[in-house]
């Protein structure tokens, strides 16, 4: 029987899909540290490895036995975390792992890269896999840290690992403890349902529909191939307002104009060098006016096409705060 060894499988993505892998059946291996909570597989028969991507030995010890690793592991609060530890942790990070499995040969590696790794257009064309990685590295830290990433993964491929790569856009659900994209639900479902909101707009998808792309990526995607991850695209007042409904609470969010949020941004990182702690930072807003829509067509047709509709992640988010008597 298949082994899967889950790295951050505590994590959001990671419990998921440690969850969908018992599902279908195959046994599962967690990569955690000795600190990690363990709230969101509490209940799955797995097997626990402690450790650390950063820690190369500890990487080899959990490999032991594995035939596939689902690399998820990874700083994803960009905005709560310096661009040093992002990039050490995204890019030497998924270093260790690549070399780790090509070690214990591992048969394939499952990536989880991110959308943010991805580039933009200027035609107006729909954005796929094929668009490389045009950002300002300054704008968005987290997305270069995932290109570079990918790089290490490329590399890999060409000395013979066999890997796939997924590139999720936003993911909401359930069992979201570090409160990443989920954390709108909290607030508002707290009163605090922002008068304004950016321009811009996300693709956005169910933390369930993700973990199964996963799965059937290590089943049949192909390797080296990169598969963008999304359900629906929706702006950024139509996200606030489905959220508003879902909890039950009024929302008419004005939609603000670009250059008054580029002023915000600009103001936040003034906080930031001051100490001033906020909930978020500059380039998340500079990124907020920004159509960050993307064409998931190929994945749909590989790996199945997602099948929770954003309105039940919102509403199933909902319930899980509030049954953690978080909200």
């Amino acid at each position: 029987m298949i082994k899967a060894l889950v790295t951050g499988g505590t994590g959001f993505v990671g419990s998921h899909i440690a969850r969908e892998l018992r599902q279908r059946g195959y046994q599962v291996r967690v990569l955690r540290r000795a600190t990690s909570r363990l709230d969101a597989i509490a209940d799955l028969e797995v097997e626990h490895a402690i450790g650390d991507i950063l820690d190369f030995d500890s990487l080899l010890a959990a490999m032991d036995g594995v035939d596939w690793v689902f690399h998820t592991a990874a700083v994803a609060d960009y905005w709560r975390n310096e661009p040093d530890w992002i990039y050490r942790v995204n890019v030497d990070g998924t270093r260790n792992v690549l070399r780790a499995a090509e070690q214990m040969d591992v048969r394939r590696v499952i990536f989880t890269s991110s959308a943010a790794s991805i580039g933009y257009r200027t035609d107006l064309r729909p954005v796929d896999e094929t668009v490389r990685f045009n950002w300002d590295p300054r704008l968005t830290p987290y997305g270069h840290s995932k290109f570079l990433a990918e790089a290490e993964v490329y590399r890999a491929i060409r000395r013979g690992l066999d890997c796939v790569i997924l590139n999720p856009a936003v993911i909401l659900g359930p069992g979201d403890l570090n409160q990443i994209s989920s954390s709108t639900v909290i607030e508002v479902a707290r009163d605090h349902v922002p008068p304004t909101v950016p321009p811009g707009g996300v693709t956005l998808i169910d933390v369930r529909d993700v973990a199964a792309a996963h799965v059937t990526a290590a089943e049949r995607g192909r390797t080296g191939e990169r598969y963008l991850l999304g359900a629906v695209d929706v702006t950024h007042k139509a996200w606030m307002r489905l959220t508003a409904d879902a909890v039950g609470k009024p929302a008419r969010p004005v939609t603000l104009p670009a250059p008054v949020v580029w002023l915000l941004a600009a103001l936040a990182d003034l906080a930031r060098r001051a100490g001033v702690r906020l909930p978020l930072e500059g380039n998340q807003l500079r990124l907020s006016t920004r159509m960050l829509f993307y064409n998931c067509a190929k994945s749909w047709r590989e790996l199945g096409e997602p099948r929770v509709p954003i309105q039940q992640s919102i509403r199933d988010t909902y319930a899980w705060y509030r049954s953690r008597g978080e909200i």
